[in-house]
């Protein structure tokens, strides 16, 4: 097997970007996987799937208090950077204290270049912001808590 150097330091500076911890990309018969960890290069089995790796917390873990008080927050859909206006120096989509309806766009994550707008499902007032404008964020951490 031909092992593509070029590829594997590509999709290491891509983790790096992106705060992934893992990454794996299969064509054909052969699959490239880096994380964290370590790099591998292993051949890809079509037949049988694969499952997910679970990935060691980025941060330490909330004290239980801290994650009852936001057991009701918009939780992230994905790994990314939170942004909390459309552009440096524009306001931002949501305050404290501001009321939204369901649709309304509380904030953007860039996940691999790409600008997600997070909507609201529920209309309610702002009680709290939970993160800072570009921070680095997980799958289900907590964005912002409406009521």
């Amino acid at each position: 097997m031909k092992i593509d150097a070029k590829a594997i330091k590509e999709l290491a500076k891509l983790l790096d970007e992106t705060d992934l911890t893992e990454i794996e990309v299969v064509e054909g018969e052969q699959a490239i996987r880096v994380n964290r960890g370590g790099t591998v290069a292993v051949p890809a089995a079509p037949a049988a799937p694969v499952a997910p790796v679970a990935a060691a917390p980025a941060t330490p873990v909330a004290p239980a208090g801290e994650a009852v008080a936001h057991a009701d927050a918009v939780k992230s859909p994905m790994v990314g950077t939170v942004y909390l206006q459309p552009e440096p120096g524009a306001q931002s989509f949501i305050s404290v204290g501001q009321s939204v309806k369901p649709g309304d766009t509380l904030m953007i994550i860039e996940a691999m270049k790409v600008m997600n707008p997070i909507k609201a499902e529920k209309g309610g007032t702002v009680q709290e912001i939970i993160v800072t404008d570009g921070q680095p964020i997980e799958f289900g951490d907590p964005l912002v808590v409406i009521a």
